[in-house]
């Protein structure tokens, strides 16, 4: 039931308060009358009015006196006062106004002036009890609103438009690891719990405090205090006014770390995926030009073309059956047998069990290959009474092979080292270990140690290009004379670029694989005009080698089976040569290196 408007009435003189009482009745205004001073200040003690009219002439308090007390007393101060007066005197009226009256009414009044007069405090006053009405309302829904947001499973912030905080639930301080009183607005929690994000979740979220967007989402790294960081999806959505007329908006998070970091993990597999797939095809066009160098005999070719790219499919496979984790030695050779070329009688393998990493394995698989094949072709195993004795111990971090041959034809030591042997020595090389041989006349004896770490080379993301590439400039310069450093962590494709560019007059002055080795080179004073530069060593960037070329204005490009935004970061505009390339292709970018030598020259 809505309680009505209430008007406070006093005179000394009954007739008048009837007469009050008759023009003013109407529904919704109850008329409380008092015929003194006193009897109204207690009725203004007990109600609340909306206008007060005061005869000026009573007996013990005056109207002036009433005013006046009422006006001291912060209850009844903002009630408004029309005094009732038979005089005009200007001093009188002086006198009301100063007590506090905002009007006069001069006896005796016309009953519609008085009307009018009183009918605008009833009305103010009933608009005010509605606005009143309304602001209970807000508030009480904006506590059951603070409430449900309180009780919330997700993280939620309820701010206002100034970015003040109203109210934040326990998900959201929990998960960022903060007190209350650690956010009391959206930019202390931003710099608190997102400090590298900050100013963009700001930005976005500013845009809806603002009143310029209704509803924003951004995506933001929360560092929670002695916590790993996560990942959320933050919504800002305007949702009303607050008691106070202020926007209120609210935030709402949620964690997608889990999905963040798979995605991550998919961005990260798709690229080494792509990574090993060009290497291997870089290495199989590898394969292929170096077969064809010792081979002119098609047939020739082809068998022992085919029996490498086999080996290095056995090899892929067993590192597939183990999610490319690493390899056992055992189990390679037990491979290498199984393709039925040689008769596992005639080899006596021993030693402890030994776990390669996968690039390792895959250089270990083609070694055993080279080792098999040459003993078939010319030594050991060429002779039915040929035997081959193989053995390994692991030391430190490396596992040295010794492979021996016994009961095979007289042995010689070459006139020219042959691909096979070639292809062992720089490949164990290539991993950080070594072969030597011996051509023993009882038989051929190689030597040879491999790293035995069991880690798999590290994922790592590549930083977003941040520019295309600088195109090279156009034609191309003789190689000859040319000095290259040749950085490449593939033994077959360092053979084969070295062979490539030497046949077109080139020489290779130096080379690395390991990421060390070709920092040590690169800084070098002197010894080479330019480099070829893997953007990759065995999960390494090579941004330290890079830099250390340009601080000696040494031209280079970067050969990789990534893409280019594997390029180390301020490198972006280097030239870029991707694997597997042509001969045509590592001739025309060593071309156009040469021409920038000449020029820096």
């Amino acid at each position: 039931m809505v309680e009505p408007v209430k008007f406070l009435l006093v005179d000394d003189v009954p007739e008048n308060l009837h007469a009050l009482k008759a023009v003013l009745r109407q529904d919704g205004l109850e008329l409380l009358t008092a015929a003194s001073g006193p009897e109204a200040l207690e009725l203004l003690l007990v109600h609340e009015f909306a206008l007060a009219l005061i005869d000026v002439q009573m007996p013990g308090m005056s109207g002036f006196e009433l005013a006046e007390l009422m006006r001291g007393a912060s209850r009844t101060r903002r009630v408004p006062i029309i005094l009732l007066t038979a005089g005009t005197d200007e001093q009188r009226l002086f006198k009301g106004y100063e007590a506090g009256a905002v009007d006069y009414l001069v006896k005796p009044f016309n009953p519609h002036i008085l009307r009018r007069k009183t009918e605008v405090f009833l009305q103010l006053d009933q608009q005010r009890r509605e606005l009143k009405l309304q602001r209970d309302e807000i508030e009480a829904s904006e506590r059951r609103f603070r409430r449900s947001l309180d009780l919330a499973p997700a993280p939620m912030l309820l701010c206002d438009e100034t970015g003040r905080v109203l109210t934040v639930n326990a998900e959201w301080l929990g998960q960022a690891a903060l007190r209350r009183d650690e956010v009391p607005n959206l930019a202390a929690w931003a710099r608190l719990a997102c400090p590298d994000t900050a100013p963009a979740v700001l930005d976005r979220v500013g845009a809806v405090l603002s009143g310029e967007a209704e509803r924003v989402q951004v995506e933001t790294r929360m560092h929670p205090r002695g916590a790993p960081p996560r990942t959320w999806d933050l919504v800002a959505g305007a949702v009303g006014m607050g008691a106070d007329g202020r926007r209120l908006v609210l935030c709402v998070a949620h964690d997608i770390t889990e999905r963040a970091e798979a995605e991550q993990t998919r961005r990260l597999l798709l690229g080494e995926l792509n990574h090993r797939v060009k290497n291997t095809l870089a290495t199989v066009m590898a394969i292929g030009q170096q077969t064809l160098r010792q081979s002119r005999d098609p047939e020739r070719f082809a068998q022992s073309f085919s029996g490498r790219l086999l080996a290095l499919s056995q090899a892929h496979s067993l590192l597939s059956e183990e999610t490319w984790q690493g390899a056992e030695l055992r189990d390679l050779l037990r491979e290498q047998l199984a393709l039925g070329a040689v008769e596992e009688a005639r080899v006596e393998a021993e030693g402890p069990p030994v776990r390669l990493e996968p690039q390792t394995a895959l250089h270990a698989a083609l070694i055993l290959h080279e080792l098999f094949t040459n003993a078939v072709k010319y030594g050991a195993l060429s002779v039915p009474t040929g035997r081959i004795a193989l053995r390994w111990e692991a030391a430190e971090d490396q596992v040295v092979l010794r492979w021996t041959e016994g009961g095979g034809p007289p042995v010689h030591a070459p006139e020219r080292r042959g691909f096979g042997s070639a292809l062992i020595e720089r490949t164990a090389r290539a991993g950080g270990g070594g072969a030597r041989v011996t051509f023993d006349p009882a038989g051929v004896r190689w030597d040879v140690s491999l790293p035995a770490s069991a880690g798999a080379v590290p994922l790592r993301l590549m930083r977003p290009r941040a520019a295309p590439a600088e195109r090279p400039p156009a034609g191309r310069a003789s190689l000859q004379g040319m000095r290259f450093l040749l950085v490449e962590d593939e033994p077959l494709v360092a053979m084969e670029v070295t062979a490539t560019l030497e046949e077109a007059g080139g020489t290779i002055a130096a080379s690395a694989s390991t990421h060390d080795e070709a920092l040590r080179l690169a800084s070098l004073p002197q010894g080479f005009d330019a480099a070829l530069l893997d953007a990759n060593l065995r999960g390494r960037p090579v941004g330290e080698v890079a830099a250390a070329l340009d601080m000696r204005g040494v031209p280079f490009i970067f050969v990789s089976g990534y893409g280019p935004e594997s390029l180390p970061p301020g490198f972006e505009s280097v030239p870029l040569l991707a694997k597997p390339f042509t001969t045509a292709q590592l001739l025309e970018a060593a071309g156009r290196l040469a021409l920038r030598a000449e020029r820096v020259a």
